[in-house]
């Protein structure tokens, strides 16, 4: 195979900013007062987690949108990619850049924690475990990690690659350092982000915000205001700084020249999820799936999956009682198949 590359365009990206910090620091109401820039267009705000801030749109100049969901992932999930097309379309017709906000992150990563742990609550072994044991510990499947994951990994790219900008809120505070025994040290802090472990690292501009002090900026993905990790100190910002000033002058956004960001997903070959899932889809032959029984046996012949009853399953145990299913199935369509047609 030949090797395929291209030059870098040099294009600078949509913005997406994480605002962190404390309670009452100013997170709202920095990404409010971003709506009221002549230089933005349409600003959608998804609150998750937060009181809906009806009161702040008598904010000077505020001109931003609720966008309205039922708590579900799909109904939030479907309004991010509602808000992307919109965007796009936007882009499109030369508009200013819409400002997708989402207040907040660590409401996100809690919902879907909590997703899985109902999920894993829900399954028969664990049903059974705590039928004999109400303070049973759950077990929380590794499959089921993986789906948590998953639905994080899929709106982090619809935000990484949003042809506009966007913005997120999240708690920080410090916590109490931890040391090798397991037990609290005393005298020292660490600072967490409440979030999914790479909210910081995915994202272009990191500020972390206080009550009694100005902003900095922890971290930015930048040729013009990049900070360079173990070398350059946090930038304190002015007192009176905005979002405004920070994406159109200091990371020098242009919405004329930005670019969207791209991203390749990265696979294996297979995962045992997915043997899993073609054997269960119902357009799936009895030969197919004694092909997946074979690749299977080759990769993971000791693997559990989540089965169709939110069991755990051997991959290999699912696919032969799969197959001899969907083999009794077709046998009895070709049986009952009227005179005459094709078997």
């Amino acid at each position: 195979m030949a090797l395929q590359t291209r030059r870098p365009t040099g294009a600078i990206p949509w913005p997406v900013i994480l605002l962190e910090g404390a309670e009452k620091a100013g997170k709202t109401v920095s990404l409010v007062t971003l709506s009221a820039s002549p230089k933005v267009g349409r600003t959608a705000i998804l609150f998750l987690g937060e009181p809906i801030s009806d009161e702040y749109g008598a904010w000077p100049g505020a001109r931003y949108e609720i966008i309205e969901h039922d708590g579900t992932w799909p109904s939030i999930i479907g309004q991010v990619e509602e808000a992307r097309a919109e965007a796009r379309r936007a882009f499109d017709a030369g508009e200013p850049p819409f400002v997708l906000g989402i207040d907040s992150a660590t409401a996100e990563w809690e919902l879907l924690k909590d997703w899985g742990s109902a999920k894993a609550r829900s399954a028969p072994s664990n049903q059974r475990r705590l039928a004999a044991d109400p303070a049973a510990e759950i077990k929380v499947h590794p499959n089921i990690w993986n789906d948590v994951g998953a639905r994080h990994a899929r709106l982090m790219t619809l935000l990484l690659t949003f042809p506009g900008i966007v913005v997120l809120t999240a708690r920080g505070k410090e916590v109490a350092h931890i040391g090798p025994d397991g037990n609290p040290v005393e005298g020292k802090k660490d600072y967490r982000v409440e979030g999914h472990k790479n909210l910081c690292y995915d994202v272009s501009c990191w500020i972390r915000m206080f009550r009694d002090k100005p902003a900095i900026v922890v971290g930015a993905r930048s040729v013009h205001a990049g900070i360079r990790p173990g070398r350059d100190e946090p930038r304190q910002l002015a007192p009176d700084w905005s979002l405004e000033g920070l994406i159109f002058d200091t990371l020098r956004c242009d919405p004329k020249r930005a670019a969207q960001q791209e991203m390749v997903a990265l696979r294996t070959d297979i995962t045992p999820a997915e043997l899993r899932d073609e054997a269960l889809d119902r357009n799936t032959t009895p030969e197919r799936i004694r092909e997946l029984w074979k690749e299977a046996k080759a990769a993971f012949p000791g693997a559990l999956v989540m089965n169709e009853t939110a069991d755990d399953e051997g991959i290999l145990a699912l696919l032969e009682r799969v197959g001899k299913e969907r083999q009794a199935e077709c046998e009895g369509l070709r049986t009952s198949a009227p005179e005459g047609a094709p078997a």
